[in-house]
C-alpha cells in the first residue's frame, strides 16, 4: 500500500492510517441509516475500486447506541409520494452496497446495539464483523410492510442457508449476539465496551498486513460460489504462483526465512 490517499474527511468518512472509516449510522434520526453517509461513502469507496485513492482496509460503524436501526420509518412516512421516495433511498443505499462488495481489501465492522434493517444488510457484507452478547440483529421489514433491500435476500441465504434465511427474514427473527455468531454473521463476540476499540484495531491490522494477498483471497471466495472443485483449484494454483513472484509474496517469504517482521508497506 504505497500510493499516498486523499479522500476529504466528513462527518461519515473518514481515513486514518490506511482504514476508510464510514459512520453508517448516528444520533440524528434515532440512529437510522445516514443517507449522507451511503452518498459519501460510495464517493470514497468509487475513489478506491477506481484506484485513485489506495485503503488497506474498510471500517463500517455507528454512532450513538446502535450500529445501525435501519431506514428512518419517518422520513418514509412524511414523503408525499411514498414509493418514489423509497427508490430513491434504495437505489442511494445499493449503490453504496455495490461499492462496497466491490472493494479488494478487508471490510471489518463494529457492531453494537441493533443492526436492523439495513443495518442487518450491512453487516452482511461484511468480512469480518465483530458484536458482543448485548447485539441485536433484525430484518425488521415486515414489521412496516417492507420488503428486504440492501441486498439481504443474496447474502443471507448464502451465509446461513436458503431455510434458516427463509424462517429468519418470513417471521423478523430477532437473533442475539451468540445466535449471530453461530450463524455465521457475526464473526465473533468482545465485550460491549470494547466493539468499536476491537474493530478498529482489526481494521489497522489488516491495512498494515499483507493487501495483496487478502484480495487475492476474496477474489478466490467470490469466484467459489460459482467454481466447480477442478476450476477453483486451476484459480488458486494461478493465484498462488502470481503472489510467489509479487512484491508482497517475495517479503512475506523472505521475512520467514530471516526470522524478522514482515514489511508489507
Amino acid at each position: 500500500m504505497r500510493k499516498v490517499s486523499t479522500i476529504e474527511s466528513t462527518e461519515s468518512v473518514e481515513l486514518v492510517d490506511g482504514v476508510l472509516k464510514i459512520t453508517v449510522a448516528t444520533d440524528a434520526a434515532g440512529t437510522s441509516l445516514s443517507g449522507d453517509a451511503m452518498a459519501e461513502g460510495a464517493d470514497a469507496l468509487h475513489a478506491v475500486n477506481s484506484g485513485d485513492v489506495t485503503v488497506g482496509a474498510v471500517l463500517l460503524v455507528g454512532s450513538g447506541p446502535n450500529f445501525c436501526a435501519g431506514g428512518n420509518v419517518r422520513a418514509f412516512a412524511g414523503a408525499p409520494d411514498r414509493g418514489a421516495f423509497v427508490r430513491d433511498v434504495a437505489e442511494a443505499f445499493h449503490r453504496f452496497v455495490l461499492e462496497l462488495s466491490s472493494v479488494t481489501v478487508p471490510v471489518v465492522a463494529g457492531v453494537h446495539g441493533w443492526a436492523a434493517g439495513a443495518g442487518m444488510s450491512l453487516v452482511c457484507h461484511t468480512d469480518v464483523a465483530i458484536g458482543s452478547r448485548a447485539t441485536k440483529l433484525r430484518p425488521a421489514y415486515p414489521g412496516i410492510g417492507f420488503t428486504p433491500d440492501g441486498g439481504l435476500t443474496w447474502t443471507l441465504p448464502r451465509i446461513v442457508g436458503s431455510a434458516r434465511a427463509r424462517d429468519i427474514l418470513l417471521n423478523d427473527s430477532i437473533l442475539n449476539g451468540e445466535e449471530a455468531v453461530r450463524l455465521g454473521i457475526l464473526s465473533r463476540l468482545v465485550g460491549d465496551d470494547i466493539i468499536a476499540s476491537e474493530a478498529e484495531r482489526l481494521a489497522r491490522t489488516f491495512a498494515a498486513g499483507a493487501t495483496a494477498a487478502f484480495a487475492g483471497a476474496k477474489a478466490l471466495l467470490a469466484r467459489s460460489e460459482t467454481s466447480t472443485l477442478t476450476e477453483q483449484l486451476e484459480a488458486e494454483a494461478a493465484s498462488i504462483s502470481a503472489a510467489a513472484d509479487s512484491r508482497t509474496g517475495r517479503e512475506g517469504v523472505d521475512a520467514f526465512v530471516e526470522k524478522r517482521r514482515p514489511d508489507f508497506s
